[in-house]
């Protein structure tokens, strides 16, 4: 796989990331009006409607935040101290709209009386946030002001990345999980049927999502065209 030219050409990569793109920004679209259908089928006031459009519509950009993040250092031209500023502030906004997304989601139980953390989502979803904000800091801390010396960047750069994706791959099961728990949740109120159009259309959206995640994960393993460069010379 990481002998293949696919990644190894700008054009094709870019061809990628543009692909990427286009893919988060079709669930983004599919999701809002997802969230207005659920709000008027379940019959939610205007403000509850509001927060629940907005955290369904926040918590998405996140993602699709995250994946230019992840990707800034193999799409992005110029410098590398260019892609790293691009990286660190594409995870800036992700983390900002992860907020607003909470803070909705938080407006929305309180709206609807439903209690607070008591899901295996939600705790999920808080860990996630906690790794990111972390991951975040300690990125901005070592890697660009005031910055560690050349070997802790150096130590600490593998378990960036290794953290980076795990973050990635949690918030998606993230939402994959809060799928799922919609659905049952309507499906156990009579909201919807089991077979029905609702409960079909958020399976495909949970299997969309997983794709996304598997070929935003493929583009960042992949090496480069150096590092390809550098696996033949040592296989021959």
């Amino acid at each position: 796989m990481f002998d293949s030219p696919l990644f190894s050409l700008p054009k094709l990569r870019l061809l990628m990331h543009s692909i990427l793109v286009l893919y988060s920004r079709t669930l983004l679209i599919i999701i809002q009006f997802s969230c207005l259908n659920l709000c008027c089928k379940c019959r939610i006031s205007l403000f509850s409607t509001a927060s629940f459009y907005i955290s369904g519509h926040n918590l998405i950009d996140w993602l699709l935040f995250m994946n230019a993040a992840l990707l800034a250092y193999k799409t992005v031209p110029g410098t590398k101290k260019l892609k790293k500023l691009v990286h660190l502030a594409l995870q800036f906004l992700a983390m900002f709209l992860c907020l607003i997304g909470l803070w909705a989601v938080w407006k929305f139980h309180d709206e609807r009386k439903i209690d607070h953390l008591y899901t295996l989502h939600s705790w999920m979803g808080l860990t996630c946030i906690i790794f990111f904000s972390l991951q975040w800091a300690t990125g901005f801390w070592t890697f660009w002001y005031p910055g560690g010396s050349r070997s802790g960047r150096a130590s600490l750069l593998p378990w960036h990345v290794f953290f980076g994706i795990f973050i990635y791959a949690l918030a998606i099961a993230t939402s994959v999980s809060g799928l799922l728990e919609k659905s049952i949740f309507m499906q156990s109120a009579k909201m919807i049927g089991r077979f029905s159009t609702e409960a079909m259309f958020m399976n495909s959206l949970g299997m969309l999502l997983l794709v996304l995640g598997a070929l935003v994960i493929l583009a960042i393993v992949s090496p480069g065209p150096g590092k390809i460069e550098t696996y033949r010379g040592s296989s021959e």
